[in-house]
């Protein structure tokens, strides 16, 4: 009866995640560092890089998945997690639809497109780099709606960091 019960709760539980189809931190008993359900997570991830195959999702956004999975599973609210993502320089193509992407890279869909909007689903903010978008002769048109375009990464990410978030990723 008693697996029954874990097994059962177990089901609901994932079901619970925000990100569902996504990573979560395995437990490990006897971390002393854990998610604090008390606390407002206000990060940013500055995304400076590809993924290493056109083909692959940016491993950043798994990254990011599994940090709001993980944070989820610790009972920090929705509303406790303030996530932010700056792409800008080597990360920016990942912002295109899939029509542009296609464009650029034939026979290749976008494959960053079904996890950016999961993502933004869980209240993820997303941002690019306005002089990286010229940069890359990006018409603004196709950028991901779920994206939107600052003037400047750089900007972004200090204007964030003096709201009190936190950064992670790229130097």
């Amino acid at each position: 009866m008693v697996a029954t019960f874990v097994g059962l709760a177990g089901g609901a539980f994932a079901q619970t995640l925000p990100l569902p189809n996504s990573p979560v931190a395995k437990d490990l008993p006897g971390a002393k560092e854990l998610p604090d359900p008390a606390m407002t997570y206000k990060v940013v991830f500055d995304i400076a890089k590809a993924a290493d195959k056109v083909d692959e999702v940016n491993p950043a956004l798994i990254a990011i998945a599994r940090f709001v999975n993980t944070l989820a599973k610790n009972g920090v609210a929705a509303d406790h997690r303030k996530i932010a993502v700056v792409m800008h320089q080597g990360g920016t193509p990942i912002v295109l639809n899939n029509e542009a992407f296609r464009a650029r890279n034939p026979g290749h869909d976008n494959p960053n497109i079904a996890m950016i909007q999961e993502l933004a689903k869980a209240g993820v903010d997303f941002r690019v780099c306005g002089q990286a978008v010229l940069a890359n002769k990006i018409d603004p048109k196709t950028i991901q709606p779920e994206i939107e375009l600052d003037l400047w990464a750089l900007t972004t990410i200090v204007n964030l960091e003096m709201r009190g978030y936190v950064r992670v990723g790229s130097n």
